[in-house]
């Protein structure tokens, strides 16, 4: 996985055919972004920090 911009995984977590799914710790979330059984996309959210990350053809999903 790369990282993307923000923007990128907005557009893949609104789409209707993905779906997504979050896992919460204390200080850690993971919002994971799903293209039937593949994982396209991830977002790591640790304390103030925030990072994107997508596989290596995410781009093919955007238009999806």
């Amino acid at each position: 996985m790369k990282l993307i911009m923000k923007t990128e995984f907005d557009n893949l977590m609104e789409n209707g055919n993905h779906y997504y799914d979050i896992d919460s710790n204390t200080d850690k979330q993971i919002v994971k972004i799903y293209c039937g059984k593949s994982l396209i996309a991830k977002k790591v959210k640790l304390k103030k920090s925030l990072r994107y990350f997508g596989i290596n053809n995410y781009q093919e999903y955007l238009s999806q």
